[in-house]
Formats: C-alpha cells, sequence, structure tokens
C-alpha cells in the first residue's frame, strides 16, 4: 500500500496552461482522504506554489513539500523546515566566474530574496514563477556568510542545452547539476536532489521508500523516480525520465497524475 506520492509540478501536476484539471484535483481530494500524505516535490520556492497549495487544500500542518529541488523540506502549514542544506559564498563566487567564461546569465536564490547581477528575461521569468523579492547586486558584494538554497545558470535553451555537455568534469564533482526548465541550469549542494528530500521527508513520517510514489517528467525529476517504490514518468516527459521510471502515465495536459492515483492509490480504471 502506497503512503506518499510526490508530485512535481511544472510539466507534470500543471497543464500547459499552468492550471490544475478538475480530474487532477479530485484523485488528489480522494487520495488525503485515504490518509495518504500528497507532497508537492518542486524546484520553485514554497511562495512559488503557495496557491497551488491552497487551491488543493494542502496548506494545513498536516501537509509537507519538497521545494528548490530537495534543499528544503518544510511544512506546508507551519512553513517550518525539516532539512535544509545550502551552498556558501565560495559557491557563488565560483559559479559567477563560471557563467562569464560560458558568456551566460546567473542569479542565486536565498531563503529571502533572489540576488541578480544583471537582470534579464530569463531571470525575470524564474522570478515571476517563484513570487521572489530580489536584489540587483554584483554577486561577489553579497555578504559573506550568504546562505545559497541554488544558483541558475539561465539563457536560451539551445544555450543551455549546450552547455551542460561542456561543464567542466570538476563542476560535476562540486555540485548537483539539473535542468529544471529549457531555459534554467540549476547547481546546488552536491547531496541534494529531490530523491534526497522525498527520503528526508519519509524517514521524518516513518515511510518507507516501498510505499513512496513519485512523478515527473523533467531531468530534476530523476532521482526522485529511481528512490521510489514506484517511479512515474508522464507521456510528456524527457527520454531518460520514462527509462528510468517503473511507469509511464497519460501527458500532463491529459491529467495523467488523476490516472497514477487511480490506479494505484484508489485502484480503480479511469
Amino acid at each position: 500500500m502506497y503512503k506518499l506520492i510526490a508530485l512535481d509540478m511544472d510539466g507534470t501536476l500543471l497543464n500547459s496552461e499552468h492550471l490544475i484539471t478538475d480530474e487532477n484535483k479530485e484523485a488528489i481530494k480522494r487520495a488525503t482522504e485515504q490518509g495518504v500524505k500528497v507532497v508537492l516535490a518542486t524546484g520553485r520556492m514554497i511562495t512559488g506554489i503557495e496557491n497551488y497549495l491552497e487551491e488543493l487544500n494542502l496548506n494545513t500542518d498536516e501537509n509537507y513539500c519538497v521545494t528548490c529541488n530537495g534543499a528544503i523540506v518544510v511544512n506546508a502549514g507551519t512553513k517550518e523546515i525539516l532539512s535544509k542544506i545550502v551552498l556558501g559564498y565560495e559557491d557563488l563566487c565560483y559559479l559567477n566566474e563560471l557563467s562569464k567564461k560560458l558568456d551566460v546569465y546567473i542569479h542565486a536564490v536565498t531563503p529571502t530574496k533572489s540576488l541578480v547581477p544583471k537582470m534579464n528575461e530569463f531571470t525575470a521569468k524564474e522570478l515571476h514563477m517563484n513570487k521572489t523579492r530580489f536584489e540587483e547586486i554584483p554577486l561577489e558584494n553579497a555578504d559573506k556568510s550568504v546562505e545559497v538554497i541554488k544558483v541558475l545558470l539561465v539563457g536560451p535553451k539551445e544555450k543551455i542545452a549546450s552547455i551542460m555537455h561542456t561543464l567542466p568534469k570538476e563542476v560535476y564533482e562540486k555540485y548537483t547539476v539539473v535542468r529544471s526548465h529549457d531555459n534554467f541550469l540549476e547547481f546546488l549542494d552536491k547531496r541534494i536532489n529531490k530523491g534526497f528530500g522525498v527520503e528526508c521527508l519519509g524517514q521524518k513520517l516513518g515511510i518507507n521508500k516501498e510505499e513512496i510514489i513519485c512523478v515527473g517528467d523533467a531531468e530534476n525529476d530523476l532521482h526522485m523516480i529511481e528512490y521510489a517504490g514506484l517511479g512515474v514518468a508522464m507521456d510528456n516527459a524527457f527520454p531518460d525520465v520514462k527509462k528510468a521510471s517503473d511507469f509511464i502515465t497519460y501527458s500532463n495536459n491529459e491529467s495523467g497524475v488523476a490516472h497514477v492515483i487511480n490506479k494505484f492509490i484508489l485502484n480503480k480504471n479511469d
């Protein structure tokens, strides 16, 4: 019996119009009524998903979120942080220099705001998605005690795709590197990924990995899909994600999340 289902947001729970379908809402409601923990696992900050938590009634003290690709696990009601692993000032400077060599934009996400050396359309898009405050500041001028949740290199999708394969080996040795969006390449503490976040939450709740379903579509969902007792890819998922999954559901525009919940939690055909 599955006790927890972790859902990616963009490309998974949300359709192409960034909406939650009625079918998905109803399936999530029925799963929670059966006592199953429904957890949003996202690259976004919690500020970027609060409206969805409210829409799904997952904003109570009984609910949890895996945010920032696993860097922060938080109670959705009290906002108590269960787990937080961050980067520091030296990482910020190292990645800032890397961005200059690669000729891409950069910004850094802290617990209270984003640090933006130069505003651009891609950074503006990410700030809007997360509803975060920002400060325009050269990254080398940041406070040396700064806590950095993640650093993003941002730019046109072709540019981001190409630099993924040209990053120095030492970058992959130092950081978890995930492409969370066509335009975003994220750098986190080496220990961090969505799978780590889901595992931390499962341990806190006394839920084994065999009792967990993880659903996603993008490369930043790979770790949690591989970790879960049942790893599920959307029909619209990246090829590598589909290959790593145990089951492929309908697309995000066909209420694929509802199909998973109906089949594996509610035990009914849809």
